[in-house]
């Protein structure tokens, strides 16, 4: 997902201050420089904060005693967005946030008030992230770690503080909690594309389908007990059947349970003069008979409007895919005009002619004009809507309820039609007779249920046959064939960054282990995880090289939640002390530094030139360091945002 940080502000809570703005570049590698104590460890804290966290890790005292707003702009598929968030005084968060909207956005000196909730920005991210609303539990338990995805879980892509960027213990930020520890677990095969919203949809059609199979199983059982009991209460009924008239002959003592069946059939089927259901009875079923029309009648324009609702969605599915397509044809196609454009020299006619360039530039101008309507358009409809899935699946257990209730009153129907016949209408002779054949007609319709073809065992069969479909559906589509695949392209991605890096053992082959959230380093004789290996250089090169190497896999994937832009704060940590930091800019003839150090931290920063060249302009890389601007000012594609000394600071000091 196309997400990267434009800039970043902070209002004063004096209201006659113009507001603190700090731009960055997209598509670059963006260097806030400066000694201790300048507010360079805020810069994740306000970004997590401004994009919905559950709490405030912005410092107190001087940063947000100044502060009483605090706001991020970002540059979007659907245009700029900028997300302000009120400073909580006492609390640890405040849910008052300021949201606006637009193509360019014009940043108020005084945010106004509030015109939006946090909550509403969650939801607002969510769409934006095009997140599955189907969560991740099938079982309906209660668990929240398998709850749907949502943008804050994509923060651990995000960040790298100080605390985590050589962290032997922890990989992903936030991860050391175990909230957000086993929520990770459960997204990341989502997040890595392994398991789509149509395979979480299929699980979840397959828990339903199971479901409805055993209680069906369970009915169908119930009705199959068939014991001697019941075989002794037929051969009772005949007998009853004999002493009160019905039949004239005793069928013999060992006589077939079918031969039973169907003396007691002809009695329920014959005609006698002699029985006249009463007017009243008749009326009583006709009326009966009308209600239950009634309500068939409109159960079945439910379940018509609930089916040709369903048919719309898939066609609109298909549709979306297909209109994507050709936005994507229409933008690859014209994309050239933006590499032509950066190659071009307006100064300088045709070296081969000697024409004048003005109206290829023209040319070329109108085709990036094109392209970026283009972008417009496929940022307005890039995808349908998360919320889609969860309408679809609605629909569809909708229809299918629908669907039963109908079945069970269509049942209901026929059982009244089949007492209102002619045959019914005849009188019972006696109470007795009424009660009888009214009990027989119950066995009967309890035999029929016994067969194999009755319509229980049908709808048993049909379920199994759906639930072993959607098995193999499922199994063909592997979540862990794909998640095996996606891990092989990250490691490959991280085996190319290590030796460009400063570790020990850059040849040696990485896994990302999603189980543990951490990696294992696979050597000739055995295999250690990060834990296990020593120095705060190969953690630091086994951080940057396993985030960056998932950030080019989600950049390869057609579409991903995750924004693009990772934040790095203080990388140089393990090679300069906190001792030596304050004057790390002052000489590089200093006795304690090392030229090896100073040129491994070069490499760093040459990694992330590399890194985002090879992506630009789709991925941005923000960096929070004491190292001075002659570490990467020989590198491309690094903008040096603000250096922070000599009394420059996140908050201006006319602030305090």
């Amino acid at each position: 997902m196309y997400f990267q940080i434009k800039e970043i502000i902070l209002w004063s809570k004096d209201p006659s201050q113009e507001p603190r703005r700090l731009k960055f570049k997209v598509g670059m590698v963006n260097v806030i420089s400066g000694v201790s104590r300048t507010g360079k460890s805020a810069i994740i804290p306000i970004i997590d904060y401004c994009l919905g966290a559950d709490r405030c890790m912005i410092p107190v005292n001087t940063i947000r005693k100044a502060c009483g707003w605090f706001g991020v702009l970002v540059d979007t598929v659907q245009g700029q967005k900028l997300f302000a968030r009120r400073e909580p005084g006492e609390q640890k968060s405040t849910g008052d946030m300021y949201l606006l909207e637009g193509s360019g956005i014009k940043i108020p000196k005084v945010i106004p008030d509030k015109n939006f909730t946090v909550d509403g920005v969650k939801r607002k991210l969510d769409e934006l992230s095009n997140l599955t609303a189907l969560d991740f539990d099938t079982e309906g338990s209660v668990s929240g770690y398998r709850a749907r995805p949502s943008f804050r879980d994509l923060s651990a892509f995000l960040f790298q503080p100080q605390n985590i960027v050589a962290n032997p213990n922890v990989l992903f930020y936030k991860a050391d909690t175990h909230e957000h520890r086993e929520k990770l677990r459960t997204i990341f095969p989502y997040i890595l594309g392994a398991v789509t919203p149509h395979y979480l949809a299929s699980q979840h059609e397959l828990a339903q389908v199971r479901r409805d199979l055993r209680k069906k199983e369970s009915e169908l059982a119930n009705v199959r007990q068939v014991t001697e009991r019941w075989l002794a209460d037929i051969r009772a009924r005949v007998v009853e059947a004999r002493e009160l008239g019905l039949i004239e002959n005793l069928p013999e003592m060992n006589a077939p349970r079918s031969e039973l069946v169907l003396i007691l059939q002809g009695i329920v089927e014959s005609k006698t003069d002699d029985l006249r259901a009463s007017n009243e009875t008749i009326s009583d079923a006709l009326e009966e008979l009308r209600a239950l029309n009634e309500e068939e009648r409109e159960l079945s324009v439910r379940l018509s409007s609930l089916r040709k609702r369903q048919t719309e969605m898939i066609e609109l599915q298909q549709s979306a895919v297909a209109y994507r397509g050709a936005l994507q044809i229409q933008r690859d196609r014209l994309g050239i005009s933006d590499w032509i454009s950066g190659n071009q020299n307006r100064d300088h006619d045709c070296p081969v002619c000697g024409n004048s360039l003005e109206s290829a530039t023209g040319t070329v101008t109108e085709l990036q004009n094109a392209l970026r309507e283009i972008e417009q358009e496929a940022g307005i409809f890039e995808a349908i809507p998360a919320s889609f899935d969860r309408e679809f699946q609605r629909v569809r257990q909708e229809s299918d309820r629908v669907g039963e209730q109908l079945k069970a009153l269509n049942f209901r129907i026929k059982s009244l039609e089949s007492s209102s016949e002619e045959a019914k209408k005849l009188q019972y002779a006696s109470l007795a007779v009424s009660r009888f054949l009214g009990n027989v007609e119950q066995a009967l319709q309890t035999y029929a249920q016994l067969g194999t073809d009755s319509e229980l065992a049908t709808e048993v069969v049909e379920l199994k046959d759906r639930e072993k479909s959607l098995q193999a559906s499922l199994t063909e589509t592997s979540a862990r064939a794909k998640i095996d695949r996606a891990l092989q392209s990250v490691n490959l991605n991280a085996g190319r960054l290590l030796p460009l890096l400063d570790v020990e053992r850059p040849d040696d082959p990485v896994e990302l282990m999603t189980t543990d959230l951490t990696l294992r380093v696979n050597g000739v004789s055995r295999s250690d995880y990060l834990w296990e290996i020593g120095s705060g250089s190969n953690w630091l090169a086994y951080h940057i090289a396993i985030t960056l190497a998932l950030h080019q896999f989600f950049l390869e994937l057609d579409a991903t939640p995750v924004p693009t832009f990772i934040v790095y704060d203080q990388p140089s940590q393990v090679y300069f002390p906190k001792h030596l930091k304050e004057d790390f800019d002052e000489t590089r003839d200093h006795p304690d530094w090392k030229d090896d150090d100073v040129e491994a931290l070069h490499r760093v920063f040459k990694v992330f030139s590399q890194v985002v060249g090879s992506n630009f302009p789709n991925f941005q890389i923000m960096v929070l360091d004491h190292a001075p601007d002659r570490l990467w000012n020989d590198l491309e594609h690094i903008n040096l945002v603000e250096e922070w000394r000599y009394g420059l600071k996140l908050v201006p000091e006319e602030w305090l």
